[in-house]
């Protein structure tokens, strides 16, 4: 199993937008998933669902949130 790459996936305003938008229930993995089709990070978040589920895949985007909140 991959690591997630949180870095990559929070690198931009836009894509930690989203991630804080799918870990406050905002928006659905099938949204957040659609917000980054066709990009870069396409497969981190594919591969993030895929392994963990939609659930699992929340906890872990709070606690990358809140882990790089200094960032």
């Amino acid at each position: 199993m991959m690591a997630t790459n949180w870095t990559s996936l929070l690198s931009t305003k836009r894509n930690r937008s989203a991630v804080s938008n799918f870990a406050s229930g905002d928006i659905s993995g099938r949204e957040f998933y659609s917000g980054f089709a066709n990009t870069s990070n396409g497969g981190v978040v594919r591969g993030l669902l895929r392994n963990y589920g939609v659930d699992q895949a929340r906890t872990l985007a709070r606690k990358a949130l809140s882990r790089r909140s200094g960032v």
